[in-house]
């Protein structure tokens, strides 16, 4: 299979995936402290929320914002704060 290249490796939507994958990552981290629940369980909620979807929209725009923000939002989600 022949990959498009890319002026700006970066762009690459393989990278992408990548750069995504480790936020959704660091944002599960910061999820589990806030919570007080395992990392494990922290991604599994997090990977179930609207939140979680909307990153992955790029329509949405949260993709831009920083991973507290998108935590926060995660937690305006589920009524906690």
């Amino acid at each position: 299979m022949e990959q498009k290249k890319y002026d700006d490796p970066v762009k690459s939507p393989v990278i992408q995936e990548i750069i995504l994958c480790n936020r959704i990552g660091a944002i599960a981290v910061e999820l589990a402290k806030r919570l007080g629940v395992d990392p494990a369980e922290a991604l599994e909620m997090f990977y179930e929320s609207k939140t979680c979807e909307d990153l992955h929209n790029k329509s949405t725009g949260l993709y831009l914002y920083g991973d507290l923000y998108v935590a926060d939002e995660f937690m305006i989600e589920k009524g906690i704060l």
